[in-house]
């Protein structure tokens, strides 16, 4: 039997939830899925409690096929992201579907509606819902998990852009550390890294958790430096940046949270997290409630590996070895601590030649490999 499909926007929490768990739906059986927590992901996607959407407009659409949800996505025009880079661009993310080619044509028939009917000439993604936050399609790398903050989706997703019209604008990496592997000289040097950073009036210390705010504001102009040339960057606002600070607070090691100082000044700072999506990927259907916030609490003690979140330099103070001194510090804790076997870094642009170099000469690995997609609007011949 042939089945209609209707394309439905969200207007109430009742379909919000049903846009939510599509996602646990699709891959019930998909040992790698890790589902993200239902009420973070409600919050997310509330623009009252999420301060992106102080800057930017979000409609989400929800596929339906023979009654059921057969698919979703989300799309955005975000204000900062237009006059940073000074073109109309609308973004997607939140793609999911079922493997039916009609259906995620639909979807993307009414992101590419919306974006018009907002004056935007092309859309961009997927993101959820900027470069600040998960974004890309994996294309390679499906046998493993994904490490925390970054995204897992079905292998057919390609195709079924691609043959829409959406073209390659970037792909970026994500490497694999393993902690046996890293070298010995790295972690051996950072006595003498720390002594060419204090010639040259440069120290490093880990976040102050007492003043964990105060710390983290001082990193906002540092993150939007170090990113600002990343295609399809735009910059994080104050409230954004402490927003997301907030969230990652809860899982945060501080010695894990790395600021270099120069006379008083954030100039560099490294990121890395637990992977808590070790313990994520065993509370189902991502409810804490009854029974998985006790999995959530009592698990956090067997994560095997972090993640190196973010990394960046102000443009003024780089190749000095900064760099190499934040891995070999991450590295240098995970040696330290038996139970963890290693890390992931990413994402890295495929053409940034310098960091790419630098993770190859630590021991790293490309395990993962993801894309993103630009359509023109005004070629497209979809409506």
């Amino acid at each position: 039997m042939q089945y209609m499909i209707e394309i439905k926007l969200v207007r109430n929490k009742r379909e919000l939830k049903r846009f939510i768990d599509f996602s646990y739906d699709l891959y019930s059986g998909d040992s790698l899925f890790v589902p993200e927590l239902f009420i973070a992901q409600r919050d997310y996607l509330d623009p009252s409690k999420n301060p992106f959407f102080e800057h930017a407009r979000l409609e989400l659409f929800l596929a339906e096929k023979g009654g059921k949800v057969a698919g979703r996505i989300g799309v955005v025009r975000d204000e900062v992201l237009i006059e940073y880079t000074g073109e109309k661009t609308g973004v997607f993310g939140f793609f999911e579907t079922i493997e039916d080619e009609e259906v995620a044509t639909a979807l993307l028939d009414a992101a590419a509606a919306w974006c018009r009917s907002q004056g935007l000439i092309c859309l961009e993604g997927p993101y959820n819902f900027s470069t600040n936050y998960p974004s890309g399609l994996l294309i390679d790398g499906f046998q493993y998990s994904p490490a925390v903050m970054m995204t897992y989706n079905k292998r057919y997703y390609q195709g079924f852009l691609e043959n829409y019209g959406f073209t390659k604008k970037t792909d970026v990496l994500a490497y694999h550390l393993d902690a046996d592997l890293f070298p010995d000289r790295l972690e051996k040097n950072l006595g003498m890294l720390e002594r060419r950073l204090a010639e040259k009036g440069i120290t490093v210390r880990k976040i102050d958790m007492k003043h964990f705010y105060r710390d983290v504001k001082s990193a906002i102009n540092v993150y939007n430096q170090a990113w600002s040339k990343n295609l399809g960057f735009a910059p994080f606002t104050e409230k954004e940046f402490m927003h997301v600070a907030r969230d990652l607070k809860l899982i945060l090691d501080p010695e894990l949270v790395l600021l270099a100082e120069r006379e008083g000044r954030v100039i560099g700072f490294s990121l890395s997290v637990p992977d808590i999506n070790e313990v994520q990927k065993g509370i189902r259907r991502g409810r804490l409630l009854p029974f998985g916030i006790f999995k959530l609490l009592f698990n956090k003690s067997k994560i095997k590996n972090v993640r190196i979140l973010a990394l960046g330099v102000v443009e003024e103070f780089r190749k000095l070895g900064l760099d190499a001194y934040f891995y070999a510090r991450a590295f240098s804790y995970v040696r330290r601590h038996k139970r963890l076997q290693g890390g992931e870094a990413g994402w890295v642009l495929e053409n940034n030649a310098e960091m790419n170099q630098a993770l190859v000469k630590m021991g790293g690995k490309v395990r993962k490999k993801y894309r993103f997609y630009r359509l023109n609007l005004g070629n497209h011949k979809n409506p």
